[in-house]
């Protein structure tokens, strides 16, 4: 009998790890990283605290996840990363800042999302600058479709955001249709919101914009 494989929103490439990477992931994961499990996590004993939780979807390096945890001491974060060189490039920023309130998981975001996140467990969701999936063919795998943002606004309190960014201006269209079509949802600007200030721009976003380059964000709000 064949099972229907569901449409994963990734690629796993056998991209070159570096030995500081290896290192990193082997030493730092029992440390700070999180296993997948198939029951919800228990933020206050993860953490040994009561305070703000957010989820990121798709650290990338850890730049920015690092930095968002780093200026917000006060808030709790989770960050979801696939890929092994993105996973140890974070533990070993997280290691070297001695950053206490950011946790790791390398397992698909969807899964994560189903299992380990509680229904109205979540006071934020960042999603920034997922794979756009240009070609026609590949758009099926975008994240931001209406089956995952019905998933997500279930997993938010109420007065929770969900905070997407991209430089597609065609996926930004996307993002602002189908965040604004979920009934759970409102959004917080008359269209795309300025950058908020918590969310840092990388590098490679200001060689963007200065190149002429367009970056949107999407933020919306739970009911």
């Amino acid at each position: 009998m064949n099972i229907a494989r569901p449409i994963r929103s990734f690629v796993l490439r056998q991209g070159r790890v570096s030995n500081a990477q290896r290192r990193a992931h082997d030493t730092l994961m029992p440390k700070y990283g999180l296993p997948y499990a198939g029951s919800a996590i228990d933020f206050d004993a993860l953490f040994g605290r009561r305070a703000p939780r957010v989820l990121e979807i798709g650290c990338g390096m850890g730049e920015t996840t690092v930095a968002i945890a780093a200026a917000h001491p006060q808030n709790d974060y989770i960050g979801i990363e696939v890929h092994t060189p993105g996973v140890g490039s974070l533990l070993k920023q997280i290691d070297a800042a001695g950053i206490t309130n950011l946790r790791v998981i390398q397992h698909d975001a969807v899964e994560v999302l189903e299992r380990m996140i509680a229904p109205e467990s979540l006071d934020g969701l960042h999603i920034f600058f997922p794979d756009p999936w240009p070609k026609k063919r590949q758009q099926k795998r975008r994240l931001i479709q209406p089956p995952f943002v019905a998933l997500a606004a279930t997993r938010l309190k109420s007065g929770g955001t969900i905070h997407c960014a991209t430089d597609w201006q065609e996926y930004a269209e996307q993002m602002l249709a189908v965040l604004g079509a979920e009934p759970a949802l409102i959004n917080t600007a008359a269209g795309y919101a300025p950058r908020p200030d918590y969310r840092p721009q990388t590098k490679f976003e200001a060689r963007g914009l200065r190149l002429g380059h367009g970056v949107w964000d999407v933020l919306f709000r739970k009911r």
